[in-house]
């Protein structure tokens, strides 16, 4: 996933929100909720500017910061739920994020907050150089990838107060580029204290007519395309003209936003709208695993949870096939809105196209747009979680029987050569040999796609339950830290759960405590308190160690 994201700026704080020009569709919203006696968007916008106006001191808020409402929820039951960024002196506050709920009445019911502390600093001016910040980044970048010759280094700083790492402090966040020995991408993020020049964090970047078409992964498919002429595109109009080209193996440079290389995509034609041979001879047969990926992705969330494609806008993505030089990774970008993916090193990995993968790298799209975890500690493990465990629903969703749903991930693009069958796995994460299966203190230390462990194995405990089952033909043993039972609630109660605690109470700093309240509000909500699946929630946490 990246940081890179649209920043739409609302009024000063007496009127926060109520100028915003962002695209406000809910996630939740029933037809009935846009109903003349009912909330409206609208209506949410200005409960909540009367809220930040009367409790401005209680969120924090100050005549120096700006709000911006990056998101709407309005509940069938008419609860509204309105999602902010905040900026102190015009600079972007990492950590600033806060939903305000409130009832149908559009009065006040509580608040979450991705940080508590006071944001004032003494000057914004910096003493480091953000030349010096962009040193500093690129070293990290070649230090992240074990000194690799890289090419076409490039480092763009961006000032922000980071209210992330303590108290707030002045910071540079550096987004570092470049291209590796092979030709491919890499990117870090890199955060450093812009009054001493101290490393403060930092994380990975690259997060992923009716024709037919013969897949890779996932065989003979049905593919929603376009009539240009006499030609047929690989383009769906039903689902915001999302398309699928070509990179013919090139790639690109792109840094704070801006791309000074875009690599030129071909998108993908074809005479008779029957795409692919099923073989990757043919190089169109990636291109049907990745446009399917995306309609399956598209229609879960829609069908699901009402949401207009990843943006909730209505508007497509596209996919980016055949990228890099024999690349092992797939990768969302919100620079591009787009998946891109890699042919697989034809060793350990074939072509990066699993329905699973490009679920969890759309998904990564969904969170950058909601609650925007931070990719690094705990709350980078469960941005990576999110995606793992919307991946495997979609995958369930799908109901392919070339790609039955199960909890491994990844396992349609891994070959023999690879020592796993599956890159990780939500019953027992330590099966690949570095996730967790359980939180402790370490955690936090651990890469995001091992810590993201716990709340795979959560959501396996929550969905299936404790112990030994086969389902579509895979075995699985669950264990539990408390030596407890869980039964599970099932994979639609689980999905409900976390699409809720995602788009209504996470923010960008949720930990894994943070999770368990957030799912157990979720929960709360959508069946009550003291329900099978609140306590359930409860009790697969804590067969996590998560109390």
């Amino acid at each position: 996933m990246s940081w890179i994201r649209q920043h739409v700026r609302g009024s000063r704080l007496a009127t926060a929100g109520i100028a915003s020009t962002a695209t406000l569709l809910a996630g939740l919203l029933s037809p009935a909720a846009d109903a003349a006696d009912g909330p409206t968007r609208a209506t949410a916008l200005d409960n909540a500017a009367r809220v930040l106006a009367d409790r401005a001191a209680a969120l924090g808020l100050t005549s120096a910061q700006d709000t911006s409402v990056s998101d709407v929820i309005v509940d069938k039951d008419g609860a509204q739920h309105v999602r902010y960024d905040r900026t102190y002196h015009q600079l972007p506050v990492l950590g600033g994020d806060f939903v305000v709920h409130m009832a149908p009445d559009g009065t006040y019911r509580s608040a979450d907050r991705a940080t508590r502390a006071a944001i004032s600093l003494p000057s914004t001016t910096p003493k480091v150089s953000a030349p010096k910040a962009a040193d500093v980044a690129v070293n990290a970048l070649r230090a992240a990838n074990l000194g690799d010759a890289l090419k076409q280094v490039k480092a763009e700083p961006q000032l922000v107060v980071d209210a992330l790492h303590g108290a707030p402090r002045l910071a540079w966040r550096t987004n570092a580029t470049g291209l590796d020995s092979l030709g491919n991408p890499v990117a870090r993020a890199v955060l450093t204290d812009a009054r001493t020049g101290a490393h403060i964090d930092a994380w990975d970047t690259m997060e992923t007519a009716t024709g037919d078409g013969k897949s890779l992964y996932g065989g003979t498919l049905a593919l929603e395309t376009t009539l240009s002429g006499s030609t047929y595109q690989l383009k769906d109009p039903t689902r915001g003209n999302t398309y699928t080209a070509d990179a013919a193996n090139k790639t690109d440079v792109c840094s704070g936003g801006t791309c000074s290389s875009r690599t030129p995509v071909s998108l993908f034609t074809d005479d008779d709208n029957h795409w692919g041979t099923g073989t990757t001879a043919d190089r169109s047969t990636v291109a049907v695993d990745a446009q399917y990926g995306s309609d399956m992705t598209w229609d879960y969330y829609k069908d699901v949870y009402g949401r207009n494609g990843i943006g909730n806008d209505g508007k497509g993505s596209y996919n980016r096939v055949h990228y890099g030089n024999n690349l092992s990774n797939a990768f969302w970008n919100d620079d591009c809105f787009c998946m891109t993916y890699g042919d697989g090193n034809g060793t350990h990995f074939g072509p990066m196209v699993g329905l699973d993968v490009a679920a969890h790298e759309m998904s990564h799209g969904v969170t950058s747009r909601t609650a925007r975890l931070v990719y690094s500690g705990e709350s980078g493990g469960l941005n990576e979680a999110t995606s793992d465990i919307f991946g495997t629903l979609v995958e369930f969703y799908a109901g392919n029987a070339q790609d039955p749903g199960d909890y491994l991930i990844g396992e349609k693009v891994v070959r023999s050569g690879f020592p796993r069958d599956a890159l990780r796995y939500m019953d027992k994460p330590s099966k690949d040999g570095s996730s967790a299966d359980y939180w402790s203190r370490s955690v936090a230390n651990l890469s995001v796609h091992y810590s993201s462990g716990v709340a795979n194995h959560f959501a396996y405990l929550l969905a299936e339950g404790s112990g030994a089952r086969t389902i579509n033909g895979v075995t699985y043993n669950s264990p539990t830290h408390n030596g407890s039972t869980v039964t599970g609630i099932g994979r639609a109660k689980l999905g409900a759960i976390w699409y809720r605690a995602l788009t209504v109470y996470m923010t960008s700093s949720t930990n894994y405590a943070g999770a368990r309240t957030a799912t157990l509000n979720a929960a709360r909500d959508l069946y009550g308190a003291g329900s099978t699946e609140y306590n359930t929630v409860a009790a697969a946490w804590s067969a996590v160690n998560v109390n």
